[in-house]
């Protein structure tokens, strides 16, 4: 039987602009298995980005409770969250992040000066994580000198060198072309397959959505399944 590994229930989320109370997401709930790989699908401004972020412990919600393998991170300090989070979640971006003046190698080691790993053993992650997504001879390689689709992988490789459960996507293929996405699509797939890591994922894009386990449509800040034509 599948173990469960996040929950939201009754999730809502609410921002102020000046005077009003803008309504983003409302009553979601949701159960994520560990090993699934869901897509999020919707319009824009639909809050598929909100509600990747209240997964991630970015933000939390107006209502409701965010809970990750038992815990209600929606309640946790600041601090805790914060170490948490980099226990337990690897995000990717559309736009990669990587700092110009840094090699891959170092950009894949930054969540790692967070811990108490040793040098060694950062290199050794650090290594193992470039070597993943096929990037092993790129490491002193800047992200000037790589491709789109190279830097993707490189923040891929960030986002795993910390080894979480979870890896939040939000938009991974967004900026690149159809064989280049298809490429991270696979690699994305290969980690919830063979290293057994969670995956949410947003995206616009009917065929990244299909690579996931389950496609899900948020409209309006309500969830639901989605329509056969968006799969």
């Amino acid at each position: 039987m599948a173990e469960q590994l996040i929950r939201l229930t009754g999730v809502g989320k609410s921002y102020r602009k000046g005077r009003e109370v803008v309504r983003v997401l409302d009553g979601i709930s949701l159960e994520i298995n560990k090993g699934d790989f869901v897509g999020l699908m919707g319009p824009s401004g639909s809050g598929k980005t909100t509600l990747l972020n209240l997964l991630g412990g970015l933000d939390k919600p107006t209502e409701g409770v965010v809970e990750v393998d038992g815990r209600a991170i929606s309640a946790l300090s600041p601090g805790a969250l914060a170490k948490w989070r980099s226990g337990n979640i690897g995000f990717v971006f559309q736009f990669y992040n990587l700092l110009p003046v840094l090699t891959a190698a170092r950009n894949v080691a930054l969540p790692l000066l967070l811990t108490s790993l040793p040098a060694s053993r950062r290199k050794q992650h650090v290594n193992t994580a470039l070597r993943l997504v096929g990037l092993a001879e790129r490491a002193s390689h800047y992200p000037r000198e790589l491709s789109g689709g190279q830097e993707q992988r490189v923040a891929i490789a960030r986002a795993i060198v910390s080894d979480p459960p979870i890896l939040l996507c939000d938009e991974p293929t967004g900026d690149l072309d159809r064989a280049t996405a298809d490429e991270i699509m696979a690699l994305l797939q290969q980690l919830n397959r063979d290293y057994g890591k969670t995956i949410v994922m947003v995206t616009h894009d009917p065929r990244a959505a299909s690579f996931a386990h389950r496609v899900l449509h948020l409209d309006k800040g309500e969830l639901g399944a989605a329509p056969e034509a968006t799969r």
